[in-house]
């Protein structure tokens, strides 16, 4: 599957596996119990939900491509790497769902001889399916998408995560944040990092940046926004660097170096 036209393809049949999972999701929707909820550390929750979901994922999409290696959040099937790889988030979003907010979402990668080519993010609830594969462009319920071209952050809506278990750059992250609350049109913490990707892609926020966070809460995001015209780097410009989700600014072109040079007076 090298041609453009093979990665679409593959995106079509990757979007319906991932489009059966999220109306499994759906249906468990407001029903897990608290007797039912792992709680991995204080801020990290899991439920029988995210496991099964994850495992249906491998399913569908090993049967797309049988010889791939898979990056899981879960883990619920061997890590390994070939030279196709996905990465998966099978709900992205846990706690949110957990406590019945419904802003949570799906999240797959493509990863070809280590570089992302596909990426999907699909939004549970309001049955949003964003897609994107190397020079495909990006794509909303089969609906060209594409970031802000807003040049100012004064007009700019940020989103951002807060830290859950690494607070050894919390206080250069609130000196960051009193910046932009500052200079910005608005702040939001929705609870969903695949999904502030997303939105990036589609124009509704104009800069998002994170740190500690991991590639399968990333992956699928970095092709949406790139494929969307965007940019995605880690806190200092590097392209490469923000795969592995430690630190992650993705914006407009004309956003993104004012976003970055924000950050970097305390990062």
């Amino acid at each position: 599957m090298e041609s453009g036209q093979s990665l679409a393809n593959l995106a079509l049949a990757a979007g319906q596996v991932v489009r059966d999972v999220a109306a499994q999701i759906r249906t468990a929707y407001d029903t897990v119990t608290e007797e039912e909820i792992v709680v991995k550390s204080r801020n990290s929750l899991v439920s029988h939900v995210d496991q099964s979901a994850e495992r249906s994922l491998v399913a569908g999409l090993q049967a797309l491509l049988p010889d791939a290696a898979f990056l899981t959040e879960e883990e619920t099937v061997d890590q390994s790497t070939a030279t196709d790889r996905w990465i998966i988030d099978p709900l992205d979003g846990t706690t949110n769902f957990l406590h019945g907010l419904p802003f949570f979402s799906i999240s797959i990668a493509l990863e070809r001889d280590g570089r992302l080519v596909l990426g999907i993010v699909h939004e549970v609830v309001r049955d949003e399916h964003f897609v994107a594969w190397n020079g495909g462009g990006a794509w909303l319920n089969g609906r060209s998408i594409r970031v802000s071209n807003r040049l100012s952050l004064a007009d700019c809506l940020v989103a951002t995560g807060f830290p859950y278990y690494d607070y050894q750059h919390i206080d250069a992250y609130l000196q960051v944040l009193k910046g932009f609350m500052e200079q910005t049109r608005g702040l939001r913490r929705l609870g969903s990092a695949a999904l502030d990707l997303a939105y990036i892609a589609c124009g509704r926020f104009d800069a998002f940046y994170e740190y500690a966070l991991h590639p399968w809460d990333v992956a699928g995001g970095i092709v949406l926004v790139r494929e969307a015209g965007g940019i995605v780097t880690d806190f200092h410009g590097n392209k490469d660097a923000c795969m592995s989700g430690r630190e992650v600014l993705a914006a407009g072109k004309s956003i993104h170096p004012l976003a970055q040079k924000q950050i970097e007076l305390y990062f």
